[in-house]
């Protein structure tokens, strides 16, 4: 027996980076870790930068970065509109480590005029593309 599947859409500002049919989605909205299965209740949410994990038609899964964005789920589609996504496998994880010490030390030494937001936002990117970076080697290693 197949399973069942929903239409998945994952599209970055520059171009399409994954279409097909899917039996579930993990991403991390706004409020939290959000699962979406075929038949999920119509949502329009914000997501966080992390990890975009899918299991599609055939049981195979696949994992992406995504820099945030918005997740749009239809009765008989899922969109995913974010302005970076990037396959696990193309993540630079010694360009990652170095833009996570750069906010950290950027933030550490921050005086009156620092961009407070626009640091935290360099350090969620560059912390969500090394727990993908992670979550890629654990599931090697088993």
């Amino acid at each position: 027996m197949a399973a069942m599947t929903v239409q998945l859409d994952i599209v970055s500002a520059e171009n399409s980076i994954f279409s097909g049919l899917v039996a579930h989605l993990q991403v991390t909205g706004s409020e939290g870790d959000l699962g979406v299965m075929p038949g999920h209740a119509p949502l329009l949410t914000n997501i966080k930068p992390g990890m975009a994990r899918i299991v599609k038609q055939d049981g195979s899964e696949e994992v992406f970065y995504l820099s945030g964005g918005i997740l749009e789920v239809q009765p008989s589609s899922i969109s995913v509109l974010a302005d970076v996504v990037m396959r696990a496998d193309e993540i630079d994880e010694q360009a990652a480590a170095e833009a996570k010490s750069r906010a950290e030390a950027s933030m550490a030494g921050a005086g009156a005029d620092f961009n407070y937001a626009a640091a935290a936002v360099e350090l969620a990117q560059a912390v969500a593309q090394l727990r993908v970076v992670e979550t890629i080697k654990k599931n090697i290693a088993r």
